[in-house]
């Protein structure tokens, strides 16, 4: 059962969104486990209670107090036109929502759109978007996969997420024009209850979201090119300089972007670096 001392976390009950959450607050240090695919369980050491739940029920519950914070979509939030705070993006998620038509079609831009079917499971996001190009559209409102609907003739077009467009390009479809782009984020009720306990919950997820994207490397250089090692790494803030037993040598300790890897090695190597080493980081606080 659920405890109105302890903050209402919501996140996604099944499916990719998920595995993702789980994985984030297990990272986070947050220690729980659910039994038997129910609908709560509680965190140990934390007053902190989980709440499964349909991922595009989240915004609504969250802005009507059902529950204090969640961890959702923001194309999502967008459609459910939820009065929420967003604390945080994950940087994971993403994907683009946009308006795909037929490749032969002669269609060039959304407004030309006017009149036509739609077919999109984001009817108020698409309406929105529309009535500011002076276009109104029949909307088909669908829960399901709707890449299928113009080849069952309901559409002449959709609107969907697209990540790859592989999808697009197996159903013959091409992008006519984009909306927006969303990610996985941490939502928030505006009265903020248990305050204190959401603040230390956002930190640790930041911590992790931080280091997903950073490494820690290690090298030695010597002392005579630090000023070149400082321009290849400066750190997060700043490098950590170590004293070796060769005074003439420093050890390094430095955050590097982890997409940024390789290339910083090889820089270093250039320079005179030795003993480069990348370290890969769990959670971090910065």
């Amino acid at each position: 059962m659920i405890s109105e001392t302890h903050l209402r976390l919501g996140i996604p009950s099944k499916g990719r969104l998920s595995d993702l959450a789980t994985e984030l607050l297990t990272q986070a240090g947050l220690r729980f486990r659910r039994q038997n695919r129910g609908l709560f369980a509680r965190v140990s050491g934390l007053s902190i209670d989980l709440i499964y739940l349909r991922t595009d029920d989240i915004p609504t519950l969250c802005a009507e107090g059902a529950i204090d914070m969640g961890i959702t979509g923001s194309d999502l939030v967008e459609e459910a036109g939820a009065d929420v705070d967003e604390r945080m993006k994950f940087g994971v998620g993403r994907c683009r929502l946009a308006f795909c038509v037929p490749d032969d079609a002669p269609i060039k831009s959304a407004a030309e759109l006017d009149g036509k079917r739609i077919a999109t499971s984001f009817p108020h996001v698409t309406r929105k978007y529309l009535s500011k190009r002076d276009a109104a559209a029949h909307l088909v409102s669908l829960a399901g996969s709707v890449e299928a609907m113009i080849q069952l003739g309901v559409a002449d077009a959709i609107v969907d997420l697209v990540e790859t467009g592989s999808t697009l390009a197996a159903n013959r479809l091409r992008i006519l024009e984009e909306i927006g782009n969303y990610e996985t984020v941490l939502i928030q009720n505006h009265h903020k209850r248990h305050g204190e306990i959401a603040d230390r919950l956002v930190e640790r997820l930041k911590g992790v979201v931080i280091a997903r994207d950073y490494s820690l490397m290690e090298y030695n250089i010597p002392r005579a090119k630090m000023h070149l090692a400082e321009k290849v790494t400066p750190g997060f803030n700043s490098p950590t300089v170590n004293s070796l037993e060769d005074s003439d040598w420093c050890g390094i300790q430095v955050m590097v972007k982890r997409k940024d890897v390789v290339d910083t090695m090889d820089q270093l190597k250039a320079i005179g670096a030795t003993a480069i080493f990348e370290m890969t980081l769990n959670n971090c606080r910065l």
